[in-house]
């Protein structure tokens, strides 16, 4: 179950240690993009979004579809953040705003109804096949050298749109006015709609970013993954876990988590690979007992 030595191994090459961390930082912020929503929603909603694995599978049939019908990897992205999008605002306006004031089983009931919805729907749209969208053209050219390590274009190139999209939500949610009034909102909802403003649209958007955000990662992960019916499933877990480690509520500490994970899929693989979900698992406990609020979050107002 252990290989210690082939860990040291690795650490000690330059090489091994530079294609490990790589694929360390990719796993970690296409985890960040899928836990930033789970993290947004939550922290402001109050709801656990079980169907978020679903929007992941969204947005890389959605990339998918794309590419095949523009050749372009970017557009295809656009349009995979766009239909999880507009479906989660959709979804949140039909199903889950009725279920707000709810207990938590009625949450996870509608959404665990989207997600065999959703899983068959792909089925009937695209196949129950494995589809395989590949190394799009834009970054069909030699991989990058460092350090005797080879580093492919097309993950610098995920490494650089997640970090974008890590800086602009803190921003947004920071220093915006949307992200004030939806702060706002989460306090007190009923104080924010008597000075006029609209809180359920700016619910539904926020919701549908949360969306957006693991469909973009979902396209995103379209080129080095498999599509599959499902295949939000596992992600869906491991954002959780990320939510939870990094703290309810702050993108920072999802960043952080994220990567944190991401290093222990990675060099997990080498050392412990039948451990590397009982690894994580394990660190969440942790947190839990140690931190309750995750790394980076909040205390709760006595």
């Amino acid at each position: 179950m252990f290989n210690f030595d082939a860990l040291a191994g690795c650490l000690s090459a330059s090489s091994c240690l530079v294609t490990q961390l790589s694929t360390g930082v990719i796993i970690g912020m296409l985890l960040f993009l899928v836990a930033s929503g789970v993290t947004l929603i939550f922290g402001v909603l109050h709801v656990v979004n079980f169907a978020h694995g679903a929007f992941y599978m969204i947005g890389a049939y959605s990339a998918y579809t794309g590419y095949s019908l523009t050749g372009s990897y970017y557009l295809a992205i656009a349009f995979g953040t766009l239909v999880a999008g507009i479906i989660g605002i959709l979804f949140e306006r039909l199903a889950i705003s009725k279920v707000y004031k709810e207990n938590l089983l009625m949450q996870l009931l509608v959404c665990y109804a989207f997600v065999l919805i959703a899983d068959d729907l792909v089925k009937i749209i695209w196949g129950a096949e494995y589809l395989a969208l590949g190394i799009p053209d834009e970054f069909r050219v030699p991989p990058y050298r460092f350090a005797g390590g080879v580093i492919p274009p097309l993950y610098i190139f995920l490494v650089c749109v997640s970090l974008a999209v890590a800086i602009l939500c803190l921003l947004l949610i920071q220093y915006s006015r949307f992200g004030k009034i939806i702060r706002a909102a989460a306090h007190n909802a009923t104080m924010v709609s008597v000075l006029g403003i609209r809180v359920p649209v700016y619910f539904a958007a926020l919701f549908g970013l949360g969306c957006a955000l693991a469909g973009m990662a979902g396209a995103l992960a379209a080129p080095v993954r498999s599509l599959t019916p499902g295949m939000g499933v596992s992600i869906l877990i491991d954002s959780f876990v990320v939510t939870v480690i990094g703290g309810m509520g702050s993108i920072p500490g999802a960043l952080l988590a994220a990567l944190i994970l991401g290093m222990t899929r990675s060099f997990g693989s080498l050392g412990f690979p039948l451990f590397v979900d009982g690894m994580m698992f394990m660190m969440m406990v942790a947190i839990l007992v140690f931190r309750p609020q995750g790394l980076l979050g909040e205390r709760p107002a006595r």
